[in-house]
């Protein structure tokens, strides 16, 4: 056998053992995917059970499965309490503003720190960087006080207000900008295009991705806050959708009604569950193009 039959021998061999282990590895792979994908389901699988349940069923046996008598008085009774559409309006003014909010700053702070050259552009991304390791329980107290001195407390704008610039949005559309060519935007400067011309007319819808990624990120964050509203609303008319909630999910003598917590829950994850289904493939796109992978 000579050395070329030997080489293509051995080449045809190890060719056979990548197909084998290909096709033995990946159903193990998917296995595993499936398996932990159950196991991320498990809550809410329990959540949407305990909402068709009854308060007392859940009570007798709070780790069943299944109802044993599917109910949706939960639910009828979550549209009727009281201020209901209210709290649901509130949340929804307060993400719309968070997310205009941060579409807005983002996108401006995210394509100066990456595109244009000016004193004290590193500073000013070290500050966002910094922003971003500063949990945000350890500003509320400034926030507050910033608030109240603007004439904002108990209103949906002191609400939305620290949410509509966050850290994390100008380092996803900073890292976004990155990617962005520079000589497709030193080709519209020659052709005399001038920089808001180039960030309206270029950049933007270059970014839609990008955006996409902020705006699931920046309502999930607006649509599920509940410690800062609780802070600032001070009325039942300004609470939003998980304070209400809390608030009027206790029962006679002090008892939690979970039946209609879980309720609560199942309706506060409809919005985002749709949102994310329409944005997913611009969301995975955006998470690629900021190398946050």
């Amino acid at each position: 056998m000579t050395a070329v039959a030997a080489f293509e021998d051995a080449h045809l061999t190890t060719g056979r053992i990548a197909v084998r282990r290909r096709s033995v590895s990946r159903p193990l792979l998917y296995g595993a995917l499936v398996l932990c994908a159950l196991l991320t389901m498990l809550p809410f699988l329990w959540v949407i059970s305990g909402s068709l349940r009854s308060l007392d069923e859940i009570r007798s046996d709070p780790g069943a499965w299944l109802p044993h008598d599917v109910t949706f008085d939960n639910f009828v009774r979550l549209f009727s309490t009281e201020g209901f559409g209210r709290f649901m309006v509130n949340s929804i003014v307060v993400a719309a503003l968070v997310v205009a909010g941060n579409i807005v700053t983002a996108s401006a702070a995210g394509y100066a720190l990456a595109k244009l050259d000016f004193a004290g552009r590193r500073i000013a991304f070290g500050a966002v960087m910094a922003a971003l390791m500063v949990p945000l329980t350890a500003v509320f107290v400034p926030q507050f006080v910033i608030t109240v001195d603007l004439g904002l407390a108990d209103t949906l704008a002191g609400i939305a207000l620290p949410g509509m610039a966050l850290p994390l949005s100008v380092f996803i559309m900073r890292q976004y900008a990155m990617s962005v060519p520079d000589e497709l935007l030193e080709a519209a400067r020659i052709d005399g295009a001038g920089e808001f011309r180039i960030f309206f007319r270029i950049f933007l819808p270059l970014a839609g991705p990008a955006v996409a990624t902020i705006t699931i990120m920046s309502f999930l964050t607006s649509w599920n806050n509940f410690i800062w509203p609780l802070i600032v609303a001070q009325s039942m008319s300004s609470y939003t959708l998980p304070v209400g909630l809390a608030a009027t999910s206790q029962a006679a003598a002090h008892v939690t009604d979970y039946g209609l917590m879980l309720a609560g829950a199942i309706v506060v994850m409809l919005p985002v569950l749709v949102l994310f289904l329409f944005l997913q493939r611009y969301f995975v796109q955006g998470i690629s193009g900021t190398g946050m992978r």
